[in-house]
């Protein structure tokens, strides 16, 4: 009898652990491990490219009187182009942007350790859909190759700007030069249903399938980022794919949503844009605020401080975000008196930011800090992330920013927010990095990156202001 139950349950355990094919493990799996993994690859191959195209731009502004060959006939005001054209360079801008936030935070911030790291935290095997879990990730990577194909195609990539205001965005050039930029709202449709996905899969995971005893203000807040932003993924994409629809619509059938000369109103999609926009920074910022909660608590061998403080401050930040949006607006002829309601929503979205700043430094006073790789980027999140928050603060006050707006302030603002993302993604790649693939990363070199990376940043983007 024995013999029989224990042959029974050999067989069921040959059978639970069936061998999957070279394909099923790690090209379309249905694990969630492997599925950040594939996430985390696709937005480091972004990253480069990303980052190349950023030293392009940094080449032309660093030599921008360069004169152009074969343009010595021209007067002497036009002659020096510089090394990169400015159509060119438009393209460069509105790429480099678009690759940076779509293709590289987004994947490896919300896609990466969104599925890698939430059913270890909660407790669960595997995300609630797991085959929809692998379409999330396919589909997205099928958006990254329309991004890039638009670098083939005849008159090149997009170039309206990474926020594709129309109508710069919406006059199609019917010859077939101007292809790019149906290329570039066609990805961000697709990759807008890949987010979709994942936002779903991750909320229904979380509200579901925590362990017993895992209440939700058990969970750690990695966890509680990770699904504040999944609500807001899930709120924000269908006003960007709409908006994105109704461009596309301009560009191919002649409607015109955006276009003046047939009714249209060009501001719609500012307000569309922004409407999903500003919720946008926050889908980027909050994993990386959640991590950094998770690894300062961790390197300074204490809770974090004020843990229920942290949790509703996320809350109240994804609240806040959508009535905000009107301050990225307030050159383009508001009354002022609704320029006034956006800058006091503004100036109250930084109070639960504060709250995070402060109980991160209540979180390392008193701790036993160590400072190692994860803890020296996570730090070095925060430094940033406070920079780049006071200087919003100005910006706020619709006076200071109708004089401020379109400059250099606000790109130093911008990647002092934004680009110091980089910083706790380092982190985590740092943390889980021996969880994920099963050997340490070299701690000596880490702190190289660090110091290195630390230091150029600041050089590149604090002159800005």
């Amino acid at each position: 009898m024995s013999q029989t139950v224990a042959a029974g349950a050999a067989h069921v355990a040959h059978a639970h652990h069936e061998e999957l094919g070279f394909w099923r493990t790690y090209i379309f799996s249905t694990d969630h491990k492997m599925i950040g993994r594939q996430f985390l690859f696709m937005g480091l191959l972004m990253l480069i490219i990303g980052g190349l195209l950023a030293m392009m731009m940094r080449w032309q502004l660093a030599w921008p009187e360069t004169a152009v060959p074969g343009l010595s006939a021209i007067p002497e005001p036009y002659m020096y182009e510089g090394i990169i054209p400015p159509q060119t360079y438009n393209a460069l801008f509105t790429m480099h942007a678009t690759i940076m936030i779509f293709f590289v935070v987004m994947p490896i911030m919300v896609g990466c350790y969104g599925n890698f790291l939430i059913p270890l935290m909660i407790g669960t095997r595997d995300m609630a859909f797991p085959l929809l879990n692998m379409l999330s990730f396919w589909v997205g990577a099928v958006a990254g190759v329309i991004m890039l194909a638009s670098f083939l195609v005849p008159g090149g990539p997009a170039a309206a700007g990474w926020t594709g205001y129309a109508t710069l965005s919406a006059r199609a050039a019917y010859t077939g030069v101007d292809l790019g930029q149906d290329l570039w709202i066609i990805s961000l449709l697709v990759l807008g249903i890949s987010s979709l996905m994942g936002s779903i899969n991750y909320i229904t995971t979380i509200v579901n399938m925590r362990a017993p005893g895992m209440t939700y203000f058990r969970m750690p807040l990695t966890v509680w980022s990770l699904f504040v932003t999944a609500i807001l993924l899930l709120l924000a994409l269908p006003v960007l794919t709409a908006a994105l629809a109704m461009l596309l619509f301009d560009r191919t059938l002649g409607t015109s949503f955006f276009l003046p000369d047939g009714g249209g109103q060009p501001l719609l999609w500012q307000h569309m844009f922004w409407f999903f926009g500003h919720p946008e920074v926050y889908i980027l910022v909050l994993p990386a605020m959640g991590v950094t909660s998770d690894l300062l608590s961790t390197f300074s061998r204490k809770p974090i401080f004020g843990y229920h403080a942290m949790a509703f401050s996320m809350i109240a930040i994804a609240f806040l975000s959508w009535i905000v949006w009107g301050h990225h607006m307030f050159i383009s002829g508001m009354n002022p008196l609704l320029g006034t309601a956006f800058m006091m929503t503004t100036m109250v979205i930084a109070v639960p930011s504060a709250i995070k700043v402060f109980n991160w430094l209540g979180t390392l006073w008193g701790g036993s800090i160590r400072l190692t790789s994860p803890m020296l980027f996570a730090l070095g999140f925060v430094s940033n992330f406070l920079i780049g928050g006071l200087s919003g603060i100005f910006m706020a006050s619709t006076p200071v920013d109708i004089f401020i707006h379109d400059t250099y302030y606000i790109v130093a603002h911008f990647h002092y927010v934004v680009a110091g993302i980089i910083f706790a993604l380092f982190a985590a790649v740092y943390y889980w990095f021996p969880k994920m693939f099963s050997r340490m990363m070299s701690e000596p070199l880490g702190k190289i990156h660090f110091v290195l990376t630390y230091i150029f940043f600041n050089l590149t983007f604090f002159p800005m202001h």
